[in-house]
This record gives C-alpha cells, sequence and structure tokens, in this order.
C-alpha cells in the first residue's frame, strides 16, 4: 500500500493540519485491523480478572468504542463463553461475566499471556500516524530558542549550533569537561520540542504484544483539559495524547535495552527506550561509561540514523521494521576521538564543544544561585572566588560551580545553626569540599597528622575547619 493510501485508510481520508491527532474510533472489529481471535481474548482476560462487568468500564480498560465491544460479546455470548448477568433499562446498561467454559478458556489464555490492558494498535497504523505527525510538528526557531535559553550562561554560539541541529532532527554530540553544563543543555533542548503527540498504549507485531505507552516517560500536555478530552470523545482511544517524549539514557544502558525485551511474568515485549521517544528526544547522557563501547553503540543506531527505520526482533527470530522518529543526543564527558575514530564521528551530524563560560555569565549565574537561596550577594567575595580560588587552583569557569558553592555555603551554615553568607572563610570552607587532595597531600595528612599546613591553601582551609 503507498504511503498516502495507508494515511488515507488509518484517518479516514482526514490528512490535513485541520484534522484530529488521533485515527477514528474503530466502530467495528474490522475497523480496529486486529484479527478478533485476539480481541476476544483480551476481553476473556479482562473478564476472568474483574469479574462480572458493566459495557462502559470494559470500554474503559479496553480502550475499545461499544459497538466493537458488543460485537466481540455477543461472539462470546454465542460460543456459551460468557453471557449477560444483568440488564437494564437502557442499551449501555448491561453487565457481563464469564461462563464456567469461558473461565477455563480465559485462564489458559492468560498461562499464556498475562496482558490484559488496552487493546493494541497495528503496525501499520502506528507507522501511518508517526509519519503524520512528524509532518504536523514545528519546526525549532531561533525566536523558540531565545525563550527557552533566557538567562542561561552558555555562550551564544553553543546556543546556534544547538537550535540548528534540534532544527534539521538530526544527531547531536555534546562534549566538553564534568560539570560544562551538556547533561543541562540537552535536558533543556527537551523543552524547545513543541506540540502534541499521539502514543499508543500498545502494538501487535503478529500475534504479539509490545507495551509502548510509559506514563513516567508520556506525560499529559500543558493544558490537557482542553484539546484531549475533544479529541477523545471521536478519536481512537487506544492512543493517548503527550507532550513530545524526551528519554534519557546514562551509564546503565546496556547493548541489549536497545532490543525488545520480552517479560516472561507477563507474556508480552516492553518497547526499547529509543522507540518510546519517537517522534522527541533520546539522550545518551556519560557516552563510554555505558556496559556497551561507544563505537558499538554508535553502529546500533547507523542503519536508524540513514534511514529513519529501525529492525527489531521477536523470540524465535522473526523481524520488524519501525520508525525511527528521534532526534538522538550523545552526552560525554570524555575526549571524542579517545572514543570514537573520524570515520564514526562522521556519522553524528553536529558536534558540539561545551566548555567553560565567560566570567561575566559566572558571575550572573553566581548571583542567581544566591537569590534563590537566600544569601545576599557580595561583589568583592565573587571576585575572590574567581580571581583567588579559581585562579590559584586553575579550575576553569564551569556553569556548575556556582551551584556548587552555594550549596555547601547552605549546608555549612545549616549545620551549625547559622545564616548562610559570603565570606572568604565560608567560600574556602564550600571550595576544599569540592575536590579531592592529590595523592602527596593526602599521604601527608595520613602519616604526619599535626603537618597538614604544609598542603596547599585549598586543602588546608578543609583541614581547619575539621580542626
Amino acid at each position: 500500500m503507498m504511503e498516502s493510501e495507508t494515511l488515507s485508510a488509518v484517518f479516514g481520508g482526514a490528512n490535513d493540519e485541520a484534522a484530529p491527532l488521533l485515527p477514528p474510533q474503530a466502530k467495528t472489529v474490522r475497523d480496529t485491523g486486529l484479527e478478533q481471535p485476539m480481541l476476544v481474548e483480551l476481553l476473556g482476560k479482562t473478564l476472568f480478572i474483574a469479574g462480572r462487568s458493566p459495557l462502559p468500564a470494559l470500554a474503559t480498560r479496553l480502550r475499545l468504542s461499544l459497538n466493537v465491544l458488543r460485537e466481540l460479546l455477543d461472539f462470546l455470548v454465542a460460543e456459551q463463553l460468557a453471557e449477560v448477568a444483568w440488564r437494564g433499562d437502557s442499551d449501555i446498561d448491561v453487565q457481563y461475566q464469564l461462563t464456567g467454559a469461558g473461565r477455563q478458556r480465559a485462564a489458559a489464555w492468560l498461562e499464556r499471556c498475562r496482558y490484559a490492558g488496552p487493546a493494541p494498535v497495528t503496525l501499520e497504523a502506528y507507522c501511518a500516524v508517526l509519519q503524520r505527525q512528524a509532518g504536523l510538528l514545528a519546526a525549532i526557531t531561533a525566536e523558540d530558542m531565545a525563550e527557552v535559553f533566557a538567562g542561561d550562561c552558555l555562550p551564544a554560539s553553543v546556543h546556534a549550533l544547538a537550535g540548528a541541529a534540534l532544527h534539521s532532527g538530526r544527531s547531536i554530540f555534546l562534549y566538553g569537561p564534568p560539570g560544562s553544563g551538556k547533561s543541562t543543555l540537552a535536558r533543556k533542548l527537551g523543552g524547545l520540542l513543541q506540540g502534541v503527540v499521539a502514543v499508543p498504549y500498545a502494538l501487535a507485531l503478529g500475534q504479539e504484544i509490545v507495551q509502548i505507552y510509559d506514563p513516567l516517560l508520556h506525560l499529559p500536555p500543558a493544558g490537557a483539559a482542553g484539546r484531549q478530552p475533544l479529541e477523545r470523545r471521536h478519536g481512537d482511544s487506544r492512543w493517548v495524547l503527550c507532550r513530545r517524549p524526551v528519554v534519557q539514557a546514562g551509564a546503565e544502558l546496556a547493548a541489549d535495552m536497545l532490543d525488545l525485551r520480552y517479560d516472561a511474568y507477563s507474556g508480552c515485549y516492553q518497547a526499547p527506550p529509543h522507540l518510546k521517544a519517537n517522534n522527541g528526544l533520546f539522550i545518551i547522557d556519560d557516552l563510554g561509561r555505558q556496559r556497551v563501547r561507544p563505537a558499538d553503540l554508535l553502529n546500533r543506531f547507523a542503519q536508524p540514523l540513514d534511514t529513519r527505520r529501525d529492525q527489531l526482533t521477536l523470540q524465535g527470530g522473526h523481524q520488524f521494521s519501525l520508525p525511527f522518529d528521534a532526534v538522538l543526543v550523545f552526552a560525554t564527558s570524555l575526549a571524542p576521538h579517545a572514543l570514537l575514530d573520524s570515520a564514526a564521528l562522521r556519522r553524528v551530524a553536529y558536534k558540539i564543544a561545551v566548555g567553560a563560560i565567560g566570567e561575566e555569565a559566572y558571575r550572573n549565574l553566581f548571583r542567581q544561585h544566591c537569590r534563590a537561596a537566600n544569601i545576599a550577594p557580595d561583589e568583592a567575595m565573587l571576585g575572590y572566588l574567581i580571581a583567588e580560588l579559581h585562579g590559584a587552583s586553575g579550575e576553569p569557569l564551569l556553569a556548575c560551580y556556582p551551584r556548587e558553592v552555594v550549596s555547601r555555603l547552605v549546608d555549612f551554615a545549616g549545620f551549625t545553626g547559622a545564616t548562610p553568607r559570603l565570606t572568604r572563610a565560608a567560600l574556602e570552607q564550600a571550595w576544599s569540599s569540592m575536590f579531592a587532595a592529590d595523592e602527596d597531600c593526602a599521604a601527608e595528612a595520613l602519616s604526619s597528622g599535626p603537618a597538614l599546613h604544609n598542603c596547599e591553601a585549598a586543602d588546608a582551609s578543609l583541614y581547619e575547619s575539621i580542626k
């Protein structure tokens, strides 16, 4: 089927910007795109777990229309697997329950697969919806960047590079020393993603079910009291309207986490994180510290980055091709060429160095953190921090330091019951708590005890605070 025909089939011919995001609600079993046995199993398992159930409650649990449910229930009743337990005055005021034979059949279904949640959508529908909404999502502009990054301390050149990269939808490689703000920048890029997307509760791959919706990642849109109920009345409720997802993985990421994960208890699959990030952002933080080599990790995404499709494999070896429509962001504190060779680095579209910030930006950031902590700014002490503590130690003006220093001022003051203030002693005490002593000084501290004052000034203040 051609792409335009697929879109027309899923959206009923509505393929313009004014049309709803959600496909229309299925009115018959055939409209769902699923085989009747799969839906009968889901309904039977739901009745087994919930017991005697009103028709509207079944519609809510399975996210299916009343017409589809009536068609399925008529089949179960005809097969003597279910029966009407109670009937009221209206057509909707009906309760159903399983018969003895139905309970035996449902128990066997649950033993094979315990999933009894919302009905899945077809792979064809999933591809069509992702393709359509990708074309409707607004591109990032310089005005968007200026609004989200207002008051940010990073140089304008970094903003321009990050904005252009996100506008293009291509991959991003953020690198720089620890504490320079790479992870914060990556998360802020997620705040630039405008618009609402539809995410299915689950996806049917053949006879298998893959759970995609994750309430921790797929958050309700701002002002959810507006569009979502209107969409719900007319749209397929097997889909959820969400903000564009931002999914982050760090050092815990392993190679097998990027594949479909079969859950033996539930009998269904969990989608990998980059599939959950479709139409959004997938951040791989701390590149180089995962349980998979950086080159292998990049190779894993080589084909998805080139073709915007990913190959996922079910147990038994059956493969499916699915859309990959997430912006991939790598962030690392390690030297890029120590992680990847030149050929591998060329696969990542935008390389953005995030390093030390300017002195004025550092001062502004420090003042912001002081105000947030109710500490009166002192320009003389701020100058001492920059000229003496940073200058003597050679530590660059990284974006993380103002927050770290101010938080330690608050910690030490809170411990002693004092009001946090910007003083030379307080700054030295906070500064010394941020860095480990070098090997020579540490050895001297262990061996000589009172000879601590022979260490560097920053370390000496730490021991003075202990004394």
